[in-house]
């Protein structure tokens, strides 16, 4: 179809939903205008149910309501989807029917509807548009890019078939060349090991990738010699006699077990040197698998610039390898590359490849630096009067007065969150629903984790660093403004330590850097490189705090504690703020001191009851 409109804006409304991460996005004559996930307003972590808070968020924020869209996309399309459950329920029969006993009624009842379900939660009568789910990956990954021409890989888990797809953009067009189909994904290899070692699916992948450095790929042979075939294109067969991901309701199988030497991992109990091996040898087989991958994407298609989407390439070890040993010049991955990003991918496959709209690259990319969600305003009296109500003391600061405070707090060894501007789309907190501290200082990861997160104490820290200075500090190949890639510390800020005789959280306490709370035990570091153009309020923070320390690095975390969706709201901020031990508070151009707080602080047991509100990941 082509639309030649342009007299009016036209609106495009890109949604995900049903599995995880469900979203909306909003595309008006190209332009990406806004873009949240449901988690954010719901605050449940991975909601997945129909997106009308996030609909309803894109819609106001543009000044339209749902009568004012001209088109609908959807993220991936119901009847391959639905085609590809019924081939595979037929072809392991009787095994699956538990399986399919639990899954059929949704489907029958409303998946398969899915244009009519649609339009019936929207309240208008609109024509839904399907886009398969790895080209909304692809179009998610290319369209906002900043290369005219580019390789495309997709790598995710399943979408309607496929889990692995590559092809080429170029100008408008997205072609996708060739794909690897299900059961054979490398995404659920990753997340059979994430579920074995008793991280929960879709959101444990974090967790085991930050087990890896702890660990020796002891069984890296033993899962390429069973487990998993890795051809010299990266390609991949799995043996899914160790599997249960097609047939049951759950990803591995006795076999499994009997060939790790025992059950899963029960979660939340003790991690063991077991676990970390298997992180550490799942993690090395990814490795491979990816470069394998781009090595032959890059000889298929003879780009030199790569961009990628889907669940698994929020790797960033991974990511980070193949930036740094891989044969392209330049990697841009989506920052929302998981399954939220397909609705953006869907809306701009629309306009640019259904309607046939010209695509013009932006310099640095489309995305606006990732901040398209929610805005809290510098200064709203609705704000105000919520956070009066909940007893918050402040002082109103003009920015650079704001940035010099919040500067000076981080240099006094203070924690510092950040909740101003527009939400980040994606997993990654880039600075405006951030904590900040000092990275130099030795106990400060022990203390994010522990006083502040609540979470298992072997997970790192990244860091953001000023763009210009970020060759001083890591060894980087490209600039990194998502936090995507994996980077070295460079060798003369590293400092050696013995592994021998030390074990799991031990390694954890030795000094590996002069910045300590952001250096991993490999001497990695998942880097956030930070400019004026995207967050000119931080790039300010990070220029007075180098002013008063000599140092342009410092930790960066997401605003929220285990579990917890990334705060939203100024109300969700200062919750969060005094249910924690966080020092400092920045709301709009309000900074907060935990001493002059009206309110007192939980106690250790409703702390525990707030803690409880959030399922466990």
């Amino acid at each position: 179809m082509i639309d030649k409109k342009i007299n009016k804006k036209i609106n495009i409304l890109g949604i995900s939903a049903y599995y995880h991460d469900a979203a909306a996005a909003l595309v008006q004559n190209g332009d990406i205008a806004f873009a949240a996930q449901e988690e954010r307003f719901t605050r449940k972590k991975g909601d997945s149910s129909f997106p009308h808070h996030a609909i309803g968020f894109c819609l106001n924020a543009a000044g339209i309501s749902e009568k004012d869209l001209d088109y609908v996309a959807f993220y991936e399309n119901p009847y391959a989807k639905f085609e590809r459950l019924l081939w595979t329920y037929h072809a392991i029969s009787p095994f699956g029917l538990p399986s399919f006993l639990r899954s059929m009624p949704a489907w029958l009842t409303k998946k398969i509807w899915m244009r009519g379900q649609i339009s019936e939660e929207l309240g208008i009568d609109k024509h839904v548009h399907f886009c398969d789910h790895h080209l909304a990956h692809a179009a998610s990954a290319f369209y906002p890019s900043p290369f005219e021409e580019a390789a495309i890989l997709t790598i995710d888990g399943v979408g309607e078939w496929s889990t692995t797809t590559y092809g080429v953009g170029k100008g408008n067009e997205i072609k996708l060349i060739k794909q690897i189909r299900f059961p054979n994904s490398v995404g659920l290899l990753y997340s059979a090991f994430t579920s074995y070692t008793g991280f929960k699916i879709n959101s444990g992948e974090y967790k085991l990738m930050g087990l890896a450095p702890y660990g020796q790929p002891k069984y890296a042979d033993v899962i390429k010699d069973k487990l998993v075939i890795i051809h010299p294109d990266g390609s991949i067969v799995l043996n899914q006699h160790y599997f249960n991901y097609a047939s049951g309701l759950t990803m591995t199988n006795k076999h499994f077990d009997e060939l790790f030497g025992g059950p899963p991992r029960q979660p939340e109990s003790l991690i063991t040197q077991k676990e970390m091996d298997i992180a550490a040898s799942i993690q090395v087989v990814l490795n491979e698998t990816l470069l394998a991958m781009a090595k032959h994407v890059h000889q298929e298609t003879g780009m030199k610039n790569l961009v990628m989407a889907g669940g698994v390439t929020l790797n960033v070890v991974a990511s980070g390898l193949l930036s740094r040993n891989g044969p392209f010049e330049k990697i841009w991955i989506q920052p929302a590359a998981g399954d939220a990003g397909g609705a953006l991918g869907a809306a701009l496959w629309l306009w640019h490849q259904g309607l046939g709209h010209e695509r013009i690259p932006k310099t640095n990319d489309s995305m606006k630096g990732g901040f398209l969600g929610l805005k809290i305003a510098t200064d709203s009296a609705e704000d105000d009067a919520v956070l009066e109500k909940l007893g918050a003391v402040w002082t109103a600061l003009p920015e650079d007065q704001l940035q010099e405070k919040t500067a000076t707090a981080m240099a006094q060894g203070k924690i510092v969150a950040i909740a101003r501007g527009s939400a980040e789309f994606g997993p990654r907190a880039l600075g405006n629903r951030s904590i900040l501290a000092d990275g130099r200082l030795p106990d400060m990861q022990t203390r994010l984790n522990m006083k502040i997160k609540f979470r298992e104490g072997f997970r790192p820290f990244a860091p953001m660093v000023l763009a210009d200075d970020a060759d001083e500090y890591f060894e980087m190949k490209q600039e990194s403004p998502y936090m995507l890639f994996c980077y070295p510390i460079v060798e003369k800020r590293r400092i050696a330590f013995e592994r021998d005789g030390l074990f799991g959280i031990e390694l954890l306490k030795q000094p590996r850097s002069d910045l300590p709370a952001i250096t991993h035990i490999d001497y990695s570091a998942r880097v956030q490189t930070v400019d004026q153009s995207r967050n000119p309020f931080i790039y300010g923070v990070l220029t007075r705090f180098k002013n008063l320390t000599g140092c342009s690095v410092i930790v960066n975390t997401s605003f929220n504690v285990r579990s917890e969706p990334i705060v939203n709201t100024a109300e969700d901020a200062f919750r969060c703020f005094m249910a924690t031990e966080i020092d400092c508070l920045v709301i709009g151009n309000r900074f907060l001191e935990r001493e002059d707080q009206k309110g007192k602080p939980l106690s250790d047991a409703e702390r525990e009851q707030w803690l409880r509100r959030f399922v466990l990941d």
